[in-house]
């Protein structure tokens, strides 16, 4: 085809895909069905729009009709029209029908390029009569996994006990910069007794090691990471064929079945991911046929997986994670709606412990947002209330539906919409004194803030006022500027990665004077 041709075909694509789907069935279908031979070799975009079209629109009764038109083509003369016919069926939905004609049609395929995009199709639709025949070649996992998700849907066994933790190693991975609260946190952990011991700090994560049996739940029971993962092992460097049959080796060991064993209920199946490499379709390929050859039973899927395997570079080789997939994260669930630039849920987590706490704490967030840091400081206990304000009321009320649904006990929230400068803390409002202000404000990244240095310069004019002394004021600041007013002491300061530019995360003390 050459470039002149595969253009038109884009433009034709592209128009037919805006069509409606009455339009496009009775009035270009039916052109395409009437034309000559020759001519429908060229219009075979109609086909592929009409599984994208009918995918998203359309009554049952009308896609039953658009199925059996594309079971039809499947008989075309045009080897083209076949192939855009089985990359068509999917989208619509398929049944048992569709695949015995498929099966049929891979019997009777001489050609190898139409056996591929057969064999191709029925990854995506087959089920057990595809895997009777026995000649699915690389795509009789993707059957498995499809047969699987449908009669064996997994969920990640939070309350799974894994008994056998010798010599297991425990990633925690957040935002580098914070890993010092992260350590802390589980260090605290211990004294309860806890379950885990922090090994090595490294930039990006905390590593641990297991002291007792344990589960997912007494993992995600700390807040302040962002990810976990198990360590099944490093690889070192070699040529491609031995890198993968080494990685593979490391998916399928004995301590990844333990762990996938232990956390999973229903079927086993996990998705790969080359960790800063982009987009490896081919290796991922290669790595997923040589695991399902060596452990049919765990299965790569790339649709509601309970697993993901990260692949890191490390050295010359790789070093292999197992992630839980948690959605939503068992932490965080309380939050039920998001606002644009919202902090992430464990740097809240880790606001509110560097935080720190005493008795009675009153909490403001001049720009509350979501309401992370209020909830994530309220379940620390030791608050006698929270205020937020936010200039935005669509944020004030999801705020306050999150604080809602995070269900803390016996701490009353009060949100209000307004420009934090205007809050008449001078006239108590709540009949309180501010102990703690926590706030990750806007940086002008997403939310526009008109003078970002202002702002800041604002907040810590506020700050000085409203402050109780003995109070603290803990924010992300974006600038490289610090508070002018000598009652407001820097206790604490660190750069954070906020993903792509750095901030600071600083703590003031209020003192009296």
């Amino acid at each position: 085809m050459t470039t002149e041709q595969r253009n038109s075909a884009k433009e034709l694509y592209k128009k037919l895909r805006g069509l409606s789907w009455p339009q496009l069935w009775s009035q270009e279908v039916a052109r395409f069905d009437a034309a000559p031979p020759e001519e429908r070799q060229k219009m075979t975009a109609v086909i592929r729009a009409v599984g994208v079209v009918f995918a998203e629109s359309g009554p049952m009764e009308e896609k039953q009709k658009v199925r059996e038109w594309l079971l039809g083509l499947l008989q075309d003369p045009c080897e083209k029209i076949r192939r855009y016919a089985m990359a068509a069926m999917p989208k619509i939905g398929a049944g048992a029908k569709e695949e015995g004609k498929l099966i049929s049609a891979l019997r009777t395929a001489t050609e190898e390029r139409e056996k591929k995009f057969l064999r191709q199709t029925l990854g995506k639709i087959g089920g057990p009569a595809a895997l009777e025949q026995g000649f699915l070649g690389d795509v009789e996992q993707k059957v498995k996994a499809s047969i699987a998700r449908r009669e064996s849907p997994s969920v990640v066994r939070i309350h799974g006990v894994l008994a056998d933790f010798s010599e297991l190693r425990i990633h925690l991975r957040g935002r580098r910069g914070l890993e010092r609260i992260v350590s802390e946190e589980v260090r605290q952990s211990q004294r309860k007794p806890g379950k885990f011991r922090v090994a090595e700090v490294q930039s990006g994560r905390v590593n641990i090691v297991p002291l007792a049996p344990f589960s997912l739940a007494e993992i995600y029971a700390l807040r302040c990471f962002g990810t976990v993962g198990f360590v099944l092992g490093q690889t070192e460097g070699a040529d491609e064929t031995e890198s993968v049959e080494a990685l593979a080796a490391v998916v399928t060991s004995a301590l990844s079945r333990r762990l996938l064993q232990t956390f999973t209920e229903g079927s086993i199946r996990y998705r790969l991911n080359f960790v800063a490499k982009g987009h490896q379709r081919a290796a991922v390929g290669r790595l997923a046929s040589r695991v399902y050859a060596r452990c049919p039973e765990i299965l790569n899927d790339g649709r509601k997986v309970t697993w993901t395997v990260d692949i890191y570079p490390h050295g010359r080789g790789h070093l292999v994670e197992l992630r839980p997939n948690l959605t939503p994260d068992p932490r965080f669930s309380y939050r039920q709606k998001d606002v644009p630039a919202a902090s992430h849920p464990p740097l809240a987590a880790c606001l509110a412990r560097l935080a720190g706490r005493i008795e009675q704490e009153v909490i403001w967030d001049p720009f509350c947002g979501s309401g992370l840091e209020l909830i994530e400081s309220a379940w620390l206990g030791g608050v006698r209330v929270v205020y937020g304000t936010d200039r935005s009321a669509e944020a004030v009320s999801i705020a306050q539906n999150n604080f809602a649904a995070a269900k803390v006990k016996a701490v009353p929230a009060k949100f209000m919409c307004g420009d934090f400068r205007n809050i008449a803390w001078s006239q108590n409002p709540g009949g309180d004194k501010i102990t703690l202000i926590i706030t990750n404000p806007p940086m002008g990244m997403r939310v526009p803030v008109a003078n970002l240095r202002q702002l800041i310069a604002d907040l810590f004019r506020v700050a000085a006022t409203v402050l109780k002394p003995g109070g603290r004021l803990l924010l992300v600041n974006p600038l490289s500027m610090e508070t002018p007013h000598p009652s407001l002491k820097l206790q604490f300061q660190q750069e954070v990665d906020m993903g792509g530019f750095e901030c600071r995360i600083e703590k003031y003390l209020r003192v009296a004077g």
